[in-house]
């Protein structure tokens, strides 16, 4: 979770009270917030050197208290001190509104844009700094590192509309970035800043493109190369008294919170909020932005009580959750439910089950009545194959195997070719952008997993002998996601001779802990009624010829092949970098549920 510092004085003012540091811990917690640290009992040169700063947890979806502003206006809010602010648009007094033109160049790498006017905005040093802060904590939070969104501000009174949105080639773009003298092209920007500790680590963004993005004012004046870097010309001070925002970005939803983040927080120092006209030709499209119009929604009575355990009327529920922030009245066309509308700070809520967690917090989770919930009482139990893969580990351990646990990602060529196995793209679940050519498909096979433990392993004595029982993953249309997972015992042993006969000797132990006798195959054909499980020899790539075999399980009256187990092939031993010969057993568990 995010952590904010906030002048501890200023809070105590804006909140009208001054608090022991017991008590506003106290009512951290009961809004749903953490006081980590009250630096005025601190004895760090640090927090000795300024003033007494308290540095608050914040939920990491509660973008609307990443600020001083949006910590005091909650918690007044909280406190019945005054009602959430009613956020609105003011047009300019001469009608006019800026222009931003949208190019259709830019949809090739940052292809969304939206903004705003804070009119006539009184800047302090703590606001100023609160204001660079709160973009700060967007880019690195709901932003993630400015891949999805970025915020440029500008002196307005420097710069002058319409404003022109583009991507050009890095080489046409020539612009004296912040706080520099020395005018440079895109090109050689990216070169100026990458040892830079801040803006280094966000070059790669656009580096590699042919066009990046950036805005010129009408003058041909570039406003800022996002999201890497504002001009020097339009740079906010505390003198400025328009500011102008613009923020582009990648993803729709994440570039409309992050506007209404910075309208709600700093509206309040502003005389006015005017809207931007946004026009993409390539799109037909025109609009204004921003949008402040909260969300309606609906949440149901019932549902709120019985959650909590409380027997509130609609309009007692309303009063709670206008604590929250929420405008909620009851719904005139039914009793049963409540109309809310969510203010464009709460960004957060998404469901009616968040409408019922604010009820609980302003009613006071510590005064919801305790009863025990009778009528969802169950007893807790392992799942069926949970307990029989325990059953299982435990006889793998007792019969000297040690338990290894590898990742269930592998690279396609482990789980395949260099098992000597065919992919007939029917069978493996495959990841739709792989990271690394590590992690390409969820396996089909533990042996992978357990080949590569030994050969990590290798200087270590042998023989080696290890097990896994865990899960692998395939394919399966008939099911609604797709895809199934199912329950595998798998074993090898590396020594010094093949160990045959103890993966031999292991499968019988493991069999006859499942009760499932060992019969012989001509026993099998000859009484079809007869239940156990026989070996036969196949023909596998995997293993070496002639020292392999297939377990086939005749349980219910339905016979099966539930696994198999042999001598490894000497160029799986190759692939795997394994020196010794190499023993396995794997086995579906799921059969025997």
């Amino acid at each position: 979770m995010p952590t904010i510092a906030v002048d501890k004085a200023a809070l105590y003012e804006a909140l009208g009270k001054q608090y022991t540091t017991q008590e506003f811990d106290e009512l951290c917690f009961e809004f749903g917030i953490e006081l980590d640290e009250d630096t005025s009992t601190s004895k760090k040169a640090e927090d000795l050197a300024q003033p007494p700063q308290l540095k608050i947890e914040i939920p990491a979806n509660r973008y609307d208290m990443l600020c001083f502003e949006g910590i005091a206006m909650n918690l007044r809010v909280y406190l019945e001190k005054e009602r959430l602010p009613k956020f609105s648009l003011t047009p300019p007094s001469g009608g006019e509104l800026q222009v931003l033109n949208v190019d259709e160049s830019t949809s090739k790498i940052r292809p969304l844009i939206a903004g705003c006017i804070l009119r006539n905005i009184k800047f302090t040093q703590a606001r100023y700094d609160s204001f660079i802060a709160l973009q700060d904590k967007l880019h690195q939070n709901l932003a993630r590192q400015r891949t999805l969104v970025s915020i440029g501000t500008h002196d307005l009174d420097t710069i002058q509309g319409p404003f022109s949105y583009e991507a050009l080639p890095p080489e046409e773009i020539e612009f004296t970035p912040l706080n520099q003298t020395k005018k440079m092209n895109a090109k050689q920007m990216m070169d100026f800043y990458e040892k830079d500790k801040h803006l280094g680590r966000y070059l790669h963004i656009i580096r590699d493109s042919p066009v990046y993005p950036v805005l010129y004012d009408a003058n041909r004046t570039v406003l800022s190369l996002p999201p890497i870097i504002n001009g020097d010309h339009s740079k906010i001070t505390l003198d400025t008294k328009n500011v102008l925002i613009e923020i582009t970005a990648t993803d729709k939803t994440k570039v409309e919170i992050v506007c209404h983040m910075l309208v709600a927080m700093f509206a309040g120092y502003a005389e006015a909020v005017e809207p931007l006209k946004i026009v993409s030709p390539h799109n037909q499209e025109s609009r204004e932005e921003p949008d402040l119009t909260p969300r309606e929604m609906q949440a149901e009575v019932p549902y709120l009580n019985q959650v909590t355990g409380l027997d509130l009327s609609p309009s007692e529920i309303s009063h709670l959750l206008q604590r929250m922030g929420y405008d909620a009245k009851p719904n005139p066309t039914d009793d049963s439910l409540l109309s809310i509308s969510v203010p464009i700070t709460r960004a957060d809520v998404l469901h009616q089950a968040d409408i019922m967690e604010d009820l609980a917090i302003a009613y006071g989770f510590n005064k919801l009545p305790r009863f025990y919930p009778n009528k969802t009482a169950s007893v807790a139990a392992p799942l069926p194959i949970n307990k029989l893969s325990d059953i299982v580990r435990l006889e793998g351990a007792m019969a000297g195997f040690s338990e290894v646990m590898p990742l269930i990602l592998c690279s396609h060529d482990e789980n395949f070719a260099w098992l000597n196995r065919k992919d007939d793209g029917t069978t493996a679940i495959r990841l739709q952008n792989p990271k690394t050519a590590e992690y390409q498909i969820v396996r089909t096979s533990l042996l992978p997993g357990l080949l590569k433990t030994l050969n990590s392993n290798k200087h270590r004595s042998v023989p080696l002998k290890i097990f896994e029982v865990s899960d692998v993953g395939f394919k399966d249309l008939k099911q609604e996601r797709k895809s199934r997972n199912e329950r595998h015992f798998a074993a090898a042993y590396l020594g010094k001779s093949s160990g045959f006969e103890v993966v031999h000797g292991l499968l019988d132990r493991i069999m006859m802990m499942l009760q499932s006798a060992f019969i012989t195959r001509e026993d099998g054909l000859k009484n079809d009624k007869l239940e156990g499980y026989w070996i036969e020899e196949i023909e596998d790539a995997t293993y070496l010829p002639g020292h392999a075999a297939k377990v086939i399980l005749r349980l219910d009256g339905k016979e099966r092949v539930i696994g198999s187990f042999g001598i490894l092939h000497p160029s799986v031993l190759q692939k795997f970098e394994l020196g010794y010969p190499v023993s396995t057993l794997e086995l579906n568990l799921e059969v025997f549920l």
